[in-house]
């Protein structure tokens, strides 16, 4: 458990399959815990000039951010 990193996000196209994740992924039992809230965002790509397009064709997707407890 120690290589694994002290964020993750998943991105989900549901709220449900988001929040489940805390239960699915045993997150709790791998030493961690849900960081804000998990809520609908668009996502933009920078490109090395700064020019900016939209990700996952626009559409709005859940995330929810993991991370690693101090000491776990």
């Amino acid at each position: 458990m120690n290589d694994e990193p002290h964020r993750i996000t998943y991105l989900a196209h549901t709220f449900s399959a988001a929040a489940l994740e805390f239960h699915r992924g045993q997150m709790a039992k791998r030493g961690y815990h849900m960081e804000g809230r998990i809520e609908p965002s668009t996502f933009q790509m920078i490109d090395e000039d700064g020019k900016t397009a939209p990700a996952f064709e626009g559409k709005p997707l859940f995330s929810v951010t993991f991370v690693k407890n101090h000491g776990g």
